[in-house]
């Protein structure tokens, strides 16, 4: 399985939009600068991340952008889901009317899967990406 370019830069755009956290608000312009990523796309990212409720837009003087909840509270999973949907390995458990759903051994067990899936992106919180550990360190040790 691998994430949509989108769905990876929507990650990168929230890692760095919780850099500011302490500084107050940033700018869809100053994010873009900030991960390398098109002007356009960290655009389109802010959209779909602030109807989401993951980012907040303030307006005005020293207005931009900052995180719409706690980087604690905001998981990986939830920023997938705002740019790609639901999170699910196969399409099949959308549609109801698949060709080979009579057949299928599969369709009881994709919920299953998929729940376990999403599960495992929800436990890797927006904080814990913002304070990566050392390359010496395993990933495990730093999610106790």
């Amino acid at each position: 399985m691998r994430l949509s370019n989108l769905a990876d830069y929507a990650v990168i755009t929230m890692c760095q939009a919780a850099t500011h956290c302490g500084d107050g608000r940033v700018s869809a312009a100053e994010l873009a600068h900030e991960t390398g990523l098109p002007v356009p796309t960290v655009q389109r990212l802010v959209s779909k991340l602030t109807s989401a409720g993951l980012l907040r837009s303030v307006r005005g003087a020293g207005g931009g952008l900052q995180l719409g909840r706690p980087a604690a509270a905001i998981t990986v999973a939830d920023i997938v889901e705002a740019v790609e949907g639901p999170i699910a390995l196969t399409a099949c458990v959308e549609h109801k009317d698949c060709d080979h759903e009579a057949r299928c051994s599969m369709k009881p067990h994709w919920p299953i899967i998929n729940a376990k899936l999403r599960s495992a992106l929800a436990e890797v919180t927006l904080d814990h990406l913002r304070h990566a550990p050392a390359p010496t360190q395993s990933y495990e040790k730093h999610m106790a």
